[in-house]
């Protein structure tokens, strides 16, 4: 009697062509909802405490909940949500989420092991899913989550002992935690012995990809919109709070156009020039149905899964900062508040030229008008101590809409396939 084989029979892979082969679908979204609690919670814990060591854990925390979510995304890019076993392990993970949003505010307190617990267990069983059902229909991509796997455990180790060291420890572990997993991606998931998974020979789809992106920096902008308005209804109407809430709501607005006007279309066009090179590819190599080597495995990483990390840590950064002018509008500009008005701002543009630089590059005007004008806002916060928390929170908004007038009107620098292959 034959031993059994290893991993799922049924082929769970989306289809390689139609409307599943690209498609968003509504559980994935479902999935989704569990990240606007995670960022709200981290929101929060940003705003309670704005010391040099909170900031430290609260980038520990953001790139971890990131990390957790675009990683479930690539497992759907190959995976068919609209198949039932998938779309159970997508409602298992999302509870495994959940859990470790809820403990996101307490994560560096009492609530340290459960966040560990619930995330090691949703990276190691996503993880280890993925090679299941892909063993024996795609054994090229199984052994490349094999590898992904040994660098999860290897971070695991990392996640769980800072949860159970003493609390001088957990900040230093953790940080490690984070640098293997993002470290193990940039080099290719490399193992002692055994090849590197080139990002360039991935089979991908670029579109799905991109729009999942998307659809989560509009998470992310409607969780800076909850925090704002859950801090308004709880003051007492005021001029000042009038004004602050308009100017978040406007920073807002200025945040969408900034991405949506040519940002991801900039993400879309270069996916859809590097998903033809593959197909050029296959046709020159004889592999019809696949996607051959080509720029769009790089693409999915360093834009969408890095760069995009410093966009989302920006729009959180923005929605503290609204919350911190509502609380204190006429209070002049400390130090700590300073850095939180004016960096989310300044993160979020950086973050849209990273991208830019990774998709096309080349670096659009209109972030980097913006991140000057913020240097001059700060200097002036500088120069004048008596400026107010409100004043500066306008300023900012104002150099937002200041960029996305700029990036609407002016020439869009964009490097084209053509000029790549020129």
């Amino acid at each position: 009697m034959p031993a059994p084989r290893f991993g799922l029979v049924a082929d769970l892979r989306r289809p390689e062509s139609g409307e599943r082969a690209e498609r968003v679908t509504f559980v994935e979204l479902f999935f989704d909802l569990v990240f606007v609690f995670a960022l709200t919670q981290l929101s929060k814990l940003i705003a309670d405490d704005q010391s040099v060591t909170a900031a430290l854990e609260s980038i520990v925390l953001i790139l971890a909940l990131w990390w957790s979510w675009v990683s479930t995304s690539w497992v759907t890019n190959w995976l068919d949500p609209e198949r039932l076993a998938v779309r159970l392990a997508l409602i298992g993970f999302g509870l495994l989420a959940f859990v470790a949003a809820v403990s996101v505010s307490a994560s560096f307190t009492d609530r340290a092991l459960a966040f560990a617990v619930a995330y090691v267990v949703l990276q190691l069983v996503r993880t280890l899913f993925m090679v299941v059902a892909t063993w024996r229909h795609d054994r090229d991509v199984a052994l490349s989550f094999a590898r992904v796997l040994v660098w999860t455990a290897f971070a695991a180790v990392f996640w769980i002992a800072g949860a159970l060291v003493p609390a001088d420890w957990q900040l230093a572990f953790w940080i490690g935690a984070v640098a293997i997993e993002y470290g193990g991606g940039a080099l290719g998931f490399r193992l002692p012995g055994v090849r590197a998974s080139k990002v360039e020979s991935w089979e991908l789809s670029g579109a799905h990809l991109s729009e999942r992106a998307s659809l989560f920096i509009i998470i992310a902008i409607g969780e800076s919109l909850l925090v704002t308005g859950f801090a308004f209804v709880e003051l007492e109407t005021s001029v000042a709070g009038v004004v602050g809430m308009l100017s978040a709501f406007v920073s807002a607005v200025a945040l969408w156009w900034l991405y949506f006007h040519r940002t991801e279309a900039a993400g879309r066009r270069a996916v859809e020039a590097a998903e033809a090179e593959g197909d050029r590819a296959d046709r020159d190599e004889g592999r019809p149905g696949r996607r051959g080597p080509g720029r769009l495995g790089r693409i999915a990483r360093d834009g969408y899964s890095y760069a995009h990390v410093v966009i989302v840590a920006g729009i959180v950064l923005v929605s503290v900062g609204d919350k911190e002018i509502l609380d204190r509008p006429a209070d002049a500009v400390e130090l700590a508040g300073g850095v939180v008005i004016l960096g989310g701002p300044a993160l979020y543009l950086v973050g849209l030229s990273l991208f830019r630089f990774v998709v096309d590059r080349a670096v659009p005007l209109a972030p980097v008008i913006g991140l000057a004008m913020l240097a001059a806002c700060g200097v002036t916060a500088l120069l004048v101590p008596q400026l107010g928390e409100l004043v500066l929170g306008c300023l900012c908004t104002a150099v937002l809409v200041v960029a996305a007038i700029a990036d609407t009107v002016l020439p869009d620098r964009r490097v084209t396939a053509e000029r790549r292959q020129a």
